[in-house]
């Protein structure tokens, strides 16, 4: 919906759950602009956008990204913990093989500038799982993603990941999935797992 703007607008910056990927950012611009917003700035747990009050309030535009999963963060600490997700996306799924290179700790610390001992007592509070368990997650769903592209051998994909070695990797993957690798291969179905969607308890 395009809006002329003038000076009857207000700004709203939100920070928000559940934001990691791409996909995430492009759905929540369109959620707002299809309402009339208009998107000044956008990344990853952050949104700020210009509304006319005569269309909306602001009430509306947070309930609206609510219903899409999008729920707005207010406490410090909540922003911190999505914060670690961000960190912990950029390092396993965007930053190429650096996993290899870099320990998952002293990346995470390095992103927030905090100490690791904090991040992870607070990560666990607030998603009632461990910050190691929410890596280990993540790790098993890229390895997913390079296994059904079909372009780096088992070897190569536990070498990008940081596994010490292909054994390790195959048993932590069926640790999580309660497949083995070659079974995982063989299914026809789809077991992957929304980037967004990890560490939460599974729908019924």
């Amino acid at each position: 919906m395009d809006i002329l703007f003038r000076d009857n607008t207000n700004h709203c910056t939100l920070h928000l759950k559940n934001m990691l990927c791409s996909c995430c950012l492009t759905l929540v611009s369109r959620l707002l602009e299809d309402e009339g917003a208009q998107v000044e700035h956008i990344k990853p747990g952050e949104v700020t956008f210009i509304y006319t009050p005569d269309n909306h309030t602001e009430a509306f535009y947070t309930d609206l990204l609510a219903a899409h999963g999008f729920e707005s963060i207010h406490r410090r600490e909540e922003q911190i913990v999505e914060q670690i997700k961000h960190a912990v996306f950029e390092l396993i799924h965007e930053a190429g093989n650096v996993n290899s290179i870099i320990r998952n700790s002293d990346y995470i610390v390095e992103r927030l500038g905090l100490s690791y001992a904090y991040l992870s007592s607070l990560f666990a509070n607030y998603e009632n799982l461990t910050l190691e368990r929410y890596i280990i997650l993540h790790k098993i769903e890229k390895v997913k993603a390079l296994i059904d592209y079909d372009e780096l051998t088992l070897s190569e994909i536990a070498i990008q990941l940081g596994y010490s070695s292909v054994q390790y990797l195959s048993n932590q993957f069926r640790q999580v999935t309660g497949l083995t690798v070659s079974e995982y291969k063989k299914y026809t179905g789809n077991l992957r797992i929304p980037i967004d969607q990890l560490g939460r308890p599974l729908k019924s």
